[in-house]
């Protein structure tokens, strides 16, 4: 009957969340007994990941084209296996330097003394990914953890199951469930995954479910990484080439069909360049995409649910005066392949839905400007974005906006590609995150930097001690504290 049905689902629950808690314990308990692996410990099993997702890159990208119904194989290569495996290059060669203690100063009253910082593990890491780059956000982050010595545990979103079979599969053949475990499955489990006591806590998200996510980690004062969304604008000069913001932009919204954190959200053109820019925008499209239905290249929204989110917003944004103009070679239906045509829209005010939240799809709201400083105080009444895109090739008036605004990342004349720069720091500020990882930023955020200080056998600060007044307590002030 159906008591017992929702009776033994709840039980399912309730066994994986107790299960999570275990592999914690284990984890916590396997980290205790070597708490300091050395680099080659640590390249060894940054070589080993690299073998594994080289092994099972055609499987990643079959299993993720199916949790999208579509997704472009190259996309899921390029964008995701590739960029794991250079990250785990990049770090497997600046590991051993950046574990190196750092000397620090002693300040004049404390010598004899020496003084330094040695970068320690954490102990066990919780990532948690999202669906949109599952293998990238969660492979991403166990890099650092990793390069940093830890251990840690992997949530999947419940969006990408057939991934996360995979995955699970995948890493235990190269690491035991005590240095390394995937966790699948949503609902009741991802939040109780968000109230685990880890040493630290990576989640890649909305800015909404980071909210609840950063509230269930200060339960346990769990210090948090928060990779968010928000709205990335792309702001095109006066005296840029059209055409060559234009095929910029195509790679930076239609890669993944604009489900991307980073992906220009909005566009500000120069006034009267609407539509040049759009002829040339359709060019590149129909040059990349001649047929959009039945076309591997392009990529479907993920789900549903997804899908009529996008939807709204277009007919919300309709029914409140804006123009859409839609980029379909070839005049096909879509809506049965949960597909979305490249998009722009005129007309847009900024009280439409399609304004008030991230799109995550490949739909283009188009403002035109007179003034860049309009711009530049529109993007600043507004939550900062985690990427802001400049199109100018004038360095002085590139610095101009990049001075006078904020973001996660700046970018001048490209769009999305800064994440695969393993050199770069990632990561928001404001509403659109905290935290940094990627580049050295990675390991260190995944390290305890502990501050160490030594004496000798030569104990010269008694001489400073009570009772005060002393001649040497005069000698001080007249020397150190003198204007």
């Amino acid at each position: 009957d159906m008591n017992s049905l929702n009776k033994s689902l709840s039980n399912t629950g309730s066994d994986k969340i107790q299960e999570m808690h275990d592999i914690l314990a284990e984890q916590k308990r396997a980290y205790r007994r070597h708490q300091l692996p050395t680099a080659a410990e640590r390249i060894d099993r940054l070589t080993n990941l690299r073998e594994v997702l080289l092994k099972y890159q055609d499987d990643i990208a079959e299993a993720i084209s199916q949790d999208y119904g579509n997704r472009a194989v190259a996309e899921t290569k390029i964008g995701e296996v590739l960029t794991c495996v250079e990250q785990t290059h990049y770090y497997s060669k600046n590991l051993e330097k950046w574990m190196k203690p750092s000397k620090r100063q002693v300040g004049h009253i404390h010598h004899p003394a020496k003084a330094w910082v040695e970068y320690q593990p954490l102990g066990v890491i919780g990532i948690i990914a999202p669906w949109n780059y599952p293998l990238l956000l969660s492979v991403g982050p166990l890099i650092c953890a990793l390069a940093a010595g830890n251990h840690a545990m992997i949530k999947i979103s419940s969006a990408s199951p057939k991934f996360g079979a995979l995955l699970q599969k995948a890493l235990a053949e190269v690491f035991p469930s005590d240095l390394v475990s995937v966790v699948n499955g949503g609902g009741a489990i991802s939040d109780a995954f968000s109230h685990l006591a880890f040493d630290k806590m990576i989640f890649t998200g909305s800015t909404e479910v980071g909210k609840t996510v950063m509230r269930a980690a200060s339960e346990n004062l769990v210090p948090v990484i928060l990779e968010l969304g928000g709205k990335s604008p792309a702001i095109v000069h006066p005296e840029m080439s059209i055409k060559d913001a234009a095929q910029r932009l195509v790679a930076g919204k239609l890669w993944n069909a604009g489900q991307t954190c980073v992906a220009p959200d909005y566009l500000f053109l120069p006034r009267g360049k609407t539509a040049e820019f759009v002829q040339s925008f359709r060019r590149f499209v129909t040059h990349m995409y001649p047929t959009i239905r039945d076309n591997k290249d392009y990529t479907s929204i993920i789900n549903d649910k997804q899908y009529r989110r996008l939807q709204g917003y277009l007919e919300d944004a309709t029914a409140h005066g804006a123009q859409v103009i839609e980029i379909n070679p070839k005049h096909e239906t879509l809506h049965d392949v949960r597909k979305v045509a490249p998009t722009f829209l005129t007309n847009v005010t900024p009280d439409m839905q399609i304004m008030q939240n991230e799109i995550f799809g490949p739909i283009m709201p188009i403002f035109e400007y007179d003034n860049i400083d309009e711009v530049i105080d529109f993007i600043n009444d507004r939550p900062r974005p985690l990427a802001l895109y400049y199109f100018d090739f004038n360095k002085d008036r590139a610095e101009y906006v990049a001075q006078n605004t904020h973001s996660g990342h700046f970018g001048n004349n490209q769009a999305l590609t800064h994440v695969a720069q393993d050199d770069l720091p990632f990561g928001g500020v404001g509403a659109s995150g905290m935290g940094k990882y990627h580049g050295p930023e990675g390991f260190f955020g995944f390290s305890h930097e502990r501050s160490m200080m030594s004496k000798p056998k030569l104990y010269t600060f008694k001489m400073i001690l009570p009772p005060f007044n002393k001649p040497i307590h005069k000698i001080m002030y007249k020397t150190l504290l003198r204007r």
